[in-house]
């Protein structure tokens, strides 16, 4: 698992195509501001220990927001993070797993659709912590 996290002053997505195949079409803008940015990528060996993957990750997710105050997450899934991806349908069931996880640590937590390529603006400061980048 990758994580690219940004803590981010605002972060606007709207979908613009389909990504994977047998997705439905979706036609969804949001906008969010002072929010961790997270751009997750799975891998194959993540399906070993999706438990402890699960558990890593919410913690990070935590500590990023934590360091800026922070209390809303948004997840994002991003292919393109690493040479090889795993199983779509691995992917969004832990994203959505890792967001209910998030929910009850209070969090409030936003998913950009899944299976859509999307546009998005997105607003960082300088500071070293705004962006991230972890490997699990």
């Amino acid at each position: 698992m990758r994580l690219l996290c940004f803590q981010a002053r605002r972060f606007r997505w709207k979908t613009c195509s389909i990504s994977l195949a047998g997705t439905d079409p979706l036609d969804e803008e949001r906008e969010l501001e002072d929010t961790v940015v997270a751009f997750v990528h799975g891998e194959e060996r993540d399906e070993e220990d999706p438990a402890a993957l699960l558990r890593k990750a919410a913690k990070h997710l935590k500590w990023v927001a934590r360091k800026a105050d922070l209390e809303r997450v948004v997840l994002h899934s991003f292919t393109n993070l690493g040479a090889r991806g795993g199983s779509p349908d691995f992917a969004r069931e832990w994203i959505e797993q890792l967001a209910e996880r998030l929910r009850s640590n209070g969090y409030e937590v936003a998913t950009t659709p899944f299976g859509h390529q999307c546009e998005w603006d997105l607003c960082v400061g300088g500071e070293s912590m705004a962006k991230v980048w972890k490997e699990l």
